[in-house]
């Protein structure tokens, strides 16, 4: 039996109408690949939907919500590809991106895992494409501002990369959960997903692992669209709750010795955020009277 060169692997939740087109995309790329798609109980008829319509993917149907890395983790058991394509599923892959991936990765056995362009549904440049490594240092930089303030520093834009070209293929630390591009090799080395993150941090988590097992991370300037990333408001209590909790449990796990002050800066973000959501929606709610 011939392996598949990739595994793609989908975690779905109530995305029925985005998955398709995602599906559709990673075919028309590469159409030998194996496709696990992971159904955290969606309850919208996703996976009737899938069976129906993508014989060549294999539905796996959670009777609850397990997160996006214990979904993946399940969805990894099962995988037989020389490398794995962690894919949101609300992400539409152009034609050449997955097969520019499998070439880079052949010619460069130091990577363990790449990145790509990611843009949104309007054509802007999605920052968490490229990512270092959220240091205490990197992280203090992030959440003062000041890397909007000055993208072009290497000292405040850190987090972002936003000093690197977005069209050159370069060096980082952290490879977005959206289009993860890994080598199992790497997996079986670093492991996969830590099921402690629920949402948001995992794929932070996983890359410094990768990195940590003497693999490189890099970025390539192939394109695909993430849809859903950009309706997501990151300015907004919830998420800055949900996020930085996330940071937390990674600072806990990697970096404790700074875990104490790094909490204090989420509370004190966090907190700040809180009366920003609050004011924008009285201010909001005010105006439509």
């Amino acid at each position: 039996m011939i392996m598949p060169a990739v595994s793609v692997i989908i975690v779905s939740y109530k995305v029925r109408y985005y998955i398709e087109q995602c599906l559709n995309s990673v075919l028309r790329s590469v159409p030998d690949a194996q496709i696990l798609v992971v159904d955290n109980k969606s309850e919208d008829g996703s996976v009737e939907y899938l069976r129906e319509r993508f014989l060549q993917a294999e539905v796996i149907a959670n009777d609850f919500n397990a997160g996006f890395g214990k979904a993946n983790n399940m969805a990894l058991a099962k995988a037989k590809g020389r490398y794995v394509l962690f894919l949101n599923p609300d992400t539409v892959v152009a034609e050449r991106t997955i097969p520019g991936c499998i070439g880079y990765m052949d010619e460069h056995p130091e990577v363990g895992a790449v990145g790509v362009r990611m843009q949104y549904g309007n054509g802007r440049f999605a920052l968490e494409s490229r990512r270092s490594l959220p240091t205490p240092s990197v992280s203090f930089w992030h959440m003062t501002g000041l890397g909007k303030l000055f993208p072009g520093s290497k000292v405040f834009g850190k987090y972002h990369c936003t000093y690197f070209n977005k069209d050159m293929e370069c060096q980082i630390d952290v490879v977005s959960g959206a289009y993860m591009f890994v080598r199992r090799e790497a997996l079986d080395k670093g492991g996969g997903f830590d099921e402690a993150f629920f949402m948001y941090g995992e794929d932070i988590d996983l890359s410094y692992r990768i990195l940590q097992a003497g693999y490189q991370n890099r970025y390539l300037p192939l394109p695909i669209v993430h849809y859903k990333g950009e309706s997501t408001n990151k300015t907004s209590y919830r998420y800055a709750k949900v996020f930085y909790d996330a940071m937390l449990i990674f600072f806990n796990k990697h970096f404790k010795r700074y875990s104490r002050l790094f909490a204090l800066l989420v509370r004190i973000v966090v907190g700040f955020r809180r009366i920003g959501t609050f004011i924008w929606q009285n201010i909001h709610a005010h105006s439509r009277r």
